[in-house]
Parts: C-alpha cells; structure tokens; sequence
C-alpha cells in the first residue's frame, strides 16, 4: 500500500506533487530545513500522548527558530480524515513542519507493521558510531532524518540500529530511539546530547518500581561489563538489545528487568490510550 500523503493548510488538506511508497521513501521529498514528529496508531484511530509529541514538535520548532503554535483540534480532524480516507487500519504516522512554510504541514501515513514478536523474544544486535551526533540533539530536525537515512543504508544486514557516541565516548542514543543501560542494578540513560523520547516519558514513569534511573549516559567500555540494554521509540516500544559491537549483553538473551519494563511499559500503554 503506498503512502498516503497530504499537505495541511490554511484552506484545509491538500493533495502534494509527488508519490511515495512508505514513510521512508517520502521522506526525501522532503525538506532538509524543518522538524518533524512521527508515532503510529492503535485500533485505527486511538494514540499514545499525542500531545506529548505536538509540544515535542513546538519546541522543536522553537530551537530551530519557526514560528509555530499546533492547532491540536485541527491537526486531529485532519489526521482522522486522512486515517479514514486511507483505509489502512492502523497507521504509522509523521508531521512535517518545513521552516520554508510552516503554516503548510506535510501529514504522511502508512500501515503501520509492528515489529515480529520474534525481536522482543530474541532482542537485536546493535553497533556504535563515532562523529555522528545530533547537531540540535534537543530538536527533532528533518536534516538528522535524511542523515540517519544514509547511516541506516550503510548498517550490515543484521544490525538493527547504530548508537551514537559522542567525543568522550559516552553511548548517547540509537539513530531512531533512546538507548538504555542496566549496570549494578541501575537503569542508566544518557540525560543530556540526546532527543528526550516520548516512549521514554512512559519509561520514566513505570521504570521505578522495577529499579532505580540515572540519567547518566554509559561509557562504550562499560558495554563488556552491562547486564541487560534496551532502546525505546514511540513507535516500538522496549526493544531488547543483546549485543553491542559483536559484545554479548548479558547471557545474550533479553534479560529479566527489560521483560518486566516490557511488560509494565505495555501495561501503562494498554490504560492511556486515547481517541485521535
């Protein structure tokens, strides 16, 4: 099924110039110079704090420097009747705010397919990279989406995600996701250089009554010493990381603190769902 796109303007929606099969293949039509927010939907129409991700998109576009306050009444509507009009069921979905024209949003959606039950049982494999941080690490920018875009080309086959170092080493977050750490009972994130994730809000909220927080980022030679990692986005919730760098995490296998956040995460999601 192609992605169904749509501009969001003064005069209400209207049709864009060009074709896309998927939400990546769209993104390069769009522009370098803006920002972005992108989540997906449960039974069709219902999302998980999607005013999180609208004030997400806010101050973004106020790092960047575009003028933006979000109509939330006006974009739902429009989300709604594109949803409706596509016909997809559940759908992963991305607004676009070009700082060119920031009163014409680009609404872009698709099917959204979850990830196979088989990565959140077997977890995945990631690596680091070095020299490839955010430049606006507190801004979800279009510029990093089309340079995550060529990193992600370049990964081998069977690494899931890269996660991004910065000058002192420090593992700060993955190319799409926050990265986290549990070291000597404690779950560990990197607390500054990186995009505050609105799954990760949700993890902040279930993670104490599991084991402590510190938001303090892991040192790349503290990957042969951690006991469990995991990575969260909007989009896939927990996702177990069992190998950094070919260095096994753990036994290897998605360990038991994760699969309790797991279950806790899905719990509080399953209890604030809300209609569009």
């Amino acid at each position: 099924m192609p992605c169904f796109i749509r501009l969001l303007t003064p005069d209400g929606l209207q049709p864009v110039n060009y074709t896309a099969e998927s939400l990546a293949d769209a993104a390069r039509h769009e522009p370098r110079d803006g920002v972005y927010t992108i989540t997906n939907t449960f039974q069709t129409t219902r999302v998980l704090k999607f005013d999180a991700h609208l004030t997400r998109l806010e101050n973004s576009a106020l790092r960047a420097s575009i003028p933006f306050q979000a109509d939330r009444v006006r974009l739902r509507a429009a989300l709604r009747q594109m949803i409706a009009k596509a016909d997809y069921g559940d759908v992963r979905f991305r607004i676009t705010l070009p700082a060119a024209n920031p009163d014409h949003l680009i609404l872009s959606l698709e099917p959204f397919k979850p990830l196979p039950a088989e990565v959140f049982a077997n977890g995945v494999r990631c690596v680091t990279i070095e020299g490839a941080a955010r430049r606006q690490p507190g801004a979800k920018t279009t510029d990093w989406m089309h340079d995550r875009t060529k990193i992600e080309a370049a990964l081998p086959p069977e690494i899931f995600t890269a996660l991004l170092l910065d000058d002192a080493g420090d593992i700060l977050e993955g190319l799409s996701s926050n990265f986290y750490a549990i070291l000597n009972g404690m779950l560990r994130t990197a607390g500054h250089g990186v995009l505050p994730g609105i799954a990760q809000q949700v993890v902040f909220e279930v993670a104490p009554a599991v084991l402590p927080i510190r938001q303090d980022a892991v040192h790349v030679s503290e990957i042969p010493m951690l006991d469990e990692a995991f990575i969260t986005s909007a989009s896939r919730g927990i996702v177990p990381v069992v190998a950094i760098d070919g260095v096994s995490i753990g036994d290897g296998l998605p360990g038991g603190q994760t699969k309790a956040l797991r279950e806790a995460y899905l719990a509080w999601v399953t209890g604030h769902l809300e209609e569009l």
